[in-house]
């Protein structure tokens, strides 16, 4: 199958899931994780309808920005923010999902104002503590909101959690619940900006379960795009 293929594909498993839990479909972004694929794949992706791109690395994403050039893209960074490229991520990526630290929240706010930009921002969550993932605890996620609510150059738009690994999807349901019941918790206290609150999670493994637990993106790339290169 071709990406324009695949990617259409994924639209209608997407839309399929939203249906089966009683959500409207366009309640649900995609966001095609292009990481470590080329600019090619992304216009391709881009052509079939495709726009909203998600990239790990800011290098890569910065490169990959200026090869596809599209006022219709939405660049999000998906993967870990290092202090030393937060101003390389501010400029190049309309969406950073990945805040997972006051002190990151605090800095890229701070450089987001002197570059005039203003953000879209996620707190990405480490819901099962693993050590080999990135993430603020529960206990750090309150203080963080709370900067975030009243940061000058940021919208604080949601919460990103990327769970353990099952074979069986269904075994990720708590974690989905677990970011789902903490987003509720935050919506009730007024800190999203607007009528955010948004929920990032689901990959191409488990994306049904996340949308059925009230995903409203889902970070999907080898269903779209095949093996990583």
């Amino acid at each position: 199958m071709s990406i324009a293929e695949r990617y259409k594909d994924v639209v209608n498993q997407v839309s399929a899931a939203a249906v089966a839990s009683n959500r409207d479909p366009e309640d649900v972004s995609i966001v095609a994780v292009s990481k470590t694929h080329p600019a090619s794949y992304v216009e391709q992706a881009l052509s079939a309808g495709a726009r909203v791109f998600g990239e790990n690395k800011v290098q890569e994403g910065v490169e990959k920005a200026g090869l596809v050039e599209s006022d219709e893209i939405e660049w999000h960074l998906i993967g870990h923010l290092q202090k030393n490229k937060v101003r390389k991520a501010v400029l190049a990526f309309d969406v950073i999902q990945t805040i997972d630290s006051l002190k990151l929240a605090q800095r890229v706010d701070r450089i987001a104002d002197e570059e005039s930009r203003y953000l879209k921002v996620f707190v990405q969550l480490n819901l099962a503590a693993e050590t080999s993932k990135f993430g603020a605890s529960e206990s750090e996620l309150l203080k963080i909101s709370d900067f975030l609510a009243s940061a000058s150059s940021l919208e604080f738009a949601g919460l990103m959690a990327i769970p353990p690994f099952f074979k069986n999807p269904e075994d990720v349901r708590p974690y989905f619940r677990k970011l789902r019941e903490l987003r509720d918790e935050l919506r009730e206290d007024g800190i999203f900006s607007g009528d955010s609150g948004w929920l990032s999670m689901g990959m191409s493994q488990d994306f049904p379960v996340a949308i059925d637990e009230g995903a409203t993106h889902v970070r999907i790339g080898t269903a779209i795009f095949g093996q990583r290169g």
